[in-house]
């Protein structure tokens, strides 16, 4: 018993220290990341960033259509544009009754 109240102590004042330690350190994070971010140079290279992201998205939206349609038409079974369907059934044989 003896044992486990000395770990549970020293647990507790670690615990304490630590989110002491912790939590200033994530304070000191947070500070320098709001200043990153405010940083004009950081703003500036993020807009450029984000209009070239876009860019790129619209380029790959407009391929991924020509693909899609291309491959549309390269589908068995597909039928497009006013062609009619194509019937494979021999036109002399009659049909087989239900079973």
């Amino acid at each position: 018993m003896k044992y486990r109240a000395t770990f549970i102590a020293g647990a507790a004042v670690g615990y304490v220290l630590g989110t002491r330690a912790g939590r200033e350190r994530y304070e000191q994070i947070r500070r320098m990341t709001r200043r990153l971010m405010e940083n004009p140079t950081v703003q500036e290279t993020a807009g450029l960033l984000r209009a070239r992201g876009e860019e790129l998205a619209g380029a790959a939206k407009g391929k991924a259509g020509e693909l899609a349609g291309a491959a549309q038409k390269r589908m068995p079974g597909q039928h497009h544009g006013a062609e009619p369907p194509v019937d494979h059934r021999d036109p002399r044989r009659e049909p087989s009754a239900p079973q």
